[in-house]
């Protein structure tokens, strides 16, 4: 590589890396306790105990289990019915004040699906990880922030390959492993730096890059909805909310039908987000690791209970959905958890080196990476 060429990538690095590095700070240790999102709530009593219910001799229906929600939140419209991939016992219905309400700001009721009694948890402690997550994930700034967020990572990206190009020049000196602790404080914290960087490089590309698709989520679904869900819903965007429905058990059943071999995972009601004011969008799921990720829409007339559409979900939305549990080290169980931790530490010491090296004032751009001896 040419001198020229390696000081235009010494460029991109630096700032690259200046740019964004305190924002990755922010969010790598806003990060570290939202990998035990799930553990910390369960200790904290955020979600409630839903093994300590005595179960009904058969199990309630799912408009009994809207109806729980309903009677906790009087008032309130249920938009979505999730059920838990973690625990089969258990139904998140997701609550605003209208129908058509932005689900921004929904609550969400854990609901016992086999008594159709709300789990009750501690609300407090579940403003917790909810307060650490809008943090990570918008810094408080609704689209905005993500937006910005989206940006710091492509950059962080970026920052990622430069300083991977630029470590086989600076690898010709010394060997792999090397820390200089003879040299001065700067040159050995640019060893460690150097060394941790590349050592968790695939894995801050991997977080990196899934920063990027969630942090932009919330466009890949608008994307969708012109897209694919407008084509779906079309014939049918002048027609009201009805004022009778069928069953939700009688929309699941017909989407079970139409997606054989899959199951439920969420229920869109009519007006909300992700469907028409006259149908029900019912999102069925694989039941393999993998295809648990991969969902299939159907769309549900809700006043005849007819299937009027199902389609492939679009590539992007695919690769968003994969791209989440990854992003959190969310589909390998605790082992990976502590791994995810364990490298997110790693990335901490990184990018707080790189401000010490910043503030040690590189002499020069060559200099930054001591491709020449110091």
């Amino acid at each position: 590589m040419t001198r020229k060429a390696l000081r235009r990538w010494s460029w991109v690095h630096k700032w690259s890396s200046l740019v964004s590095t305190i924002f990755l700070l922010m969010l790598c240790v806003t990060g570290l306790p939202l990998v035990f999102r799930a553990e910390i709530d369960r200790f904290l009593g955020a979600e409630g105990d839903a093994t300590a219910t005595q179960a009904t001799a058969a199990r309630p229906s799912i408009e009994a289990i809207v109806a729980a929600g309903n009677a906790k939140r009087p008032g309130e419209h249920v938009q979505f019915v999730v059920w838990d991939r973690d625990d089969s016992n258990v139904v998140l219905l997701s609550m605003a004040a209208s129908r058509k309400a932005s689900p921004e700001n929904n609550t969400s009721v854990r609901v016992d699906t086999r008594t159709a009694t709300v789990i009750e948890g501690d609300e407090a402690a579940s403003r917790v990880t909810g307060i650490l997550l809008k943090l990570h994930t918008e810094m408080f700034a609704g689209l905005p922030g993500k937006l910005v967020l989206g940006l710091m990572a492509l950059l962080f990206v970026a920052a990622i390959v430069s300083g991977a190009v630029l470590y086989g020049p600076f690898m010709r000196k010394i060997d792999f492993g090397t820390v200089r602790r003879n040299r001065s404080t700067r040159i050995r914290w640019l060893d460690l730096h150097n060394l941790l960087g590349i050592s968790v490089l695939s894995w801050m590309l991997v977080v990196g890059g899934t920063g990027v698709m969630n942090a932009w989520a919330d466009l890949l679904i608008q994307l969708w909805q012109y897209d694919q869900l407008s084509e779906m819903t079309g014939p049918y965007k002048n027609r009201p909310l009805p004022d009778r429905m069928v069953p939700l058990d009688d929309v699941v059943a017909r989407a079970r039908e139409a997606v054989p071999n899959t199951v439920p995972y969420i229920v869109a009601m009519p007006g909300s987000l992700l469907t028409s004011d006259s149908h029900f969008a019912v999102f069925m799921r694989g039941e393999t690791p993998l295809t648990a990720r991969l969902l299939t829409p159907t769309l549900i007339d809700a006043v005849t209970g007819e299937l009027t559409a199902t389609r492939e979900m679009a590539w992007y939305i695919s690769v968003l959905l994969l791209s989440q549990p990854l992003h959190f080290g969310d589909y390998g169980g605790m082992p990976l958890k502590i791994l995810w931790a364990l490298l997110d530490a790693i990335a901490i010491v990184v990018l707080g080196s790189g401000i010490y090296l910043w503030f040690a004032r590189y002499r020069s751009s060559a200099d930054d990476f001591e491709i020449d001896d110091d």
